[in-house]
């Protein structure tokens, strides 16, 4: 897009920040041009006419003006106000933790369609139902979308499935525990790392295996915790660094 030209977007707000007394930047996954960073006039002014649209984790409608360094929005229309997750605290800190996910993963400038249709359709997901695998099955999911994806069918050191693992005997016999710089599950003669159940390795599989719906009708379980608790492990391992909306939570 040429400097100065009106371009039209849908996005998702991932985060916002003051700019002088009035004005806020507001940074936005788009479905077009990836991740963008543009200013909105006056959003702070208790009469802005579309201050409350441009909160995180809005998917607006918007018309952008693009300026020598930032985009300039002149309009912006929401789409979906996912209600149900402003309303309830625990469900509200689980979207922010896939925003803030979504930002440290997405480069501005750079488009990925993927990525923007994953995180509208958790977050869609996650208002329309309190499964506690939401989040961890979207953290598995853009990890895969990075090109990490762990191997979860077969060990990722010896490549025996669970079958074959299972065959060798012995307590514990099958896939057992999960590597992050293994990369994935291992069985029992090659584990190190976390201990896992062959619950939790069911989890996996359905989450990466295609199978995301059946996961997410499960009842909560103690294999829950366990998907939940590796899948922030690994996306904080990916991006190198501590997710701050999940200390939050973790407080």
């Amino acid at each position: 897009m040429s400097r100065g030209a009106i371009h039209r977007d849908e996005g998702i707000v991932l985060r916002t920040y003051r700019l002088g007394e009035a004005d806020r930047i507001i940074v936005v996954l788009t479905k077009r041009r990836g991740k963008v960073r543009a200013v909105a006039k006056g959003v702070r002014k208790t009469r802005s006419k579309f201050g409350s649209r441009l909160e995180p984790m809005s998917h607006v409608a918007l018309q952008l003006y693009e300026g020598r360094e930032l985009d300039l929005i002149t309009q912006a229309d929401s789409i979906d106000h996912f209600r149900a997750l402003r309303d309830d605290l625990d469900r509200l800190g689980r979207a922010v933790a896939m925003l803030e996910t979504a930002d440290q993963l997405a480069q501005e400038g750079e488009v990925n369609p993927r990525l923007y249709e994953m995180l509208l359709g958790a977050l869609r997901t996650l208002d329309g139902t309190d499964s506690p695998l939401v989040v961890p099955a979207f953290f598995w999911k853009v990890l895969a979308l990075e090109g990490y994806r762990p191997e979860v069918e077969v060990c990722v050191l010896c490549g025996a499935d669970e079958a074959d693992a299972a065959a060798g005997g012995g307590s514990g016999a099958g896939l057992v525990a999960f590597d992050l710089d293994s990369g994935g599950l291992l069985c029992h003669g090659c584990r190190r790392g976390t201990a896992v159940s062959p619950a939790a390795v069911a989890l996996l599989q359905q989450i990466l295996g295609g199978r995301l719906n059946e996961a997410l009708a499960a009842p909560p379980s103690a294999a829950t915790g366990e998907v939940d608790h590796l899948a922030t492990r690994a996306v904080e391992h990916h991006l190198e660094r501590r997710l701050r909306s999940v200390t939050v939570l973790d407080h």
